[in-house]
């Protein structure tokens, strides 16, 4: 028989398939990086039922009840009262230079896209934690979550921003987000269970909720289980992006497409020859004779059989059956 040359259409699909089984390999990495999900889960667990502890210590629910029953009463005047995910805890237990007592504070956001740095701004890195949170559900949305960590080293250009677009529209992403974001979706549901009632009309970099020195660094334990998650995504995804530089070298050098499917059972990974050369780009089977002459068929637009001269036949009958 003669041996099938390749061509972009078998070389995508062969790479395709191949990183696909490269991304679902039990390796350590991709281990690593469901474990580090696992401890963001147990994290937040812990971190968002001490942030309600030290909240309502800072604002007691009575008191919260009681501004309500005022704001009800006489209107947005005594409107102080509002829900929130991110807060500034702070502990005076450290000493200076100079042995006086200092002020250790800083921002933890519960949200989704909260950023990792203490910053109540938002950035890539709350980006990259959603992304690798989600990674799964953003994947059966044909979104690409890797996005990120595939594009590490370059700055932003048309097609990092093209994925990272897709993928903060599929998790419901704002694009404004903050305190005041509305966002939607499986970042809403997200959110949700972290809100908690504040007082006070300031930002929350102006209200500082005292907390304990044990109890700050409980914060930041769950914090860095965030960016924990982030950088073994990081580490697994360049894993996956060295063997497709090197797998992507390799099928553009072969001819045939005999050698591709040697390189996939060398790897352990079997590949139907006969489903890749059957099947065009969209999915449909049109090399088989059968199919193929089936497809033809349908796009011919045959004269129906009651042409001109049966209808009339057809209504000098009726006439005829009803004198």
């Amino acid at each position: 028989m003669t041996k099938i040359r390749m061509n972009t259409e078998l070389r995508n699909k062969l790479f395709n398939k191949i990183k696909n089984v490269f991304e679902n390999e039990d390796t350590q990495e991709r281990e690593a990086f469901l474990m580090a999900r696992e401890e963001v889960d147990s994290q937040y667990g812990i971190a968002s039922t001490l942030a309600k502890e030290v909240v309502e210590r800072s604002y007691p629910t009575d008191d919260v009840a009681t501004l309500r029953t005022f704001k009800k009463k006489y209107g947005s005047p005594c409107d102080v009262v509002a829900k929130d995910k991110c807060f500034y805890f702070a502990h005076s237990e450290d000493l200076d230079d100079e042995g006086e007592t200092k002020e250790t504070k800083s921002h933890f956001d519960f949200g989704l896209f909260g950023n990792l740095n203490g910053s109540e701004y938002s950035s890539d890195d709350g980006r990259k934690f959603a992304v690798a949170y989600y990674r799964e559900e953003l994947k059966a949305k044909d979104c690409n979550p890797d996005i990120f960590a595939q594009q590490s080293e370059n700055k932003d250009n048309p097609h990092k921003t093209k994925h990272v677009d897709e993928c903060m529209k599929a998790l419901g992403y704002s694009g404004s987000y903050g305190s005041g974001g509305d966002q939607i979706g499986m970042a809403k549901e997200f959110d949700n269970p972290y809100y908690l009632d504040v007082i006070g009309t300031s930002y929350c970099r102006s209200r500082a909720i005292a907390c304990t020195k044990n109890e700050y660094e409980q914060f930041e334990t769950w914090r860095i289980a965030k960016s924990n998650l982030v950088s073994k995504h990081q580490t697994w995804i360049d894993t996956i992006q060295k063997q497709c530089d090197q797998l992507k070298i390799g099928l553009k050098a072969y001819r045939y497409l005999s050698e591709g499917i040697e390189l996939a059972t060398e790897l352990g990974i079997q590949v139907d020859e006969a489903e890749l050369i059957r099947t065009n780009s969209t999915g449909l089977t049109i090399y088989n004779p059968t199919n193929l002459a089936s497809m033809i068929k349908g796009m011919k637009n045959k004269q129906s059989a009651n042409t001109r001269e049966a209808k009339i036949l057809a209504r000098k009958q009726y006439e005829e059956s009803i004198n």
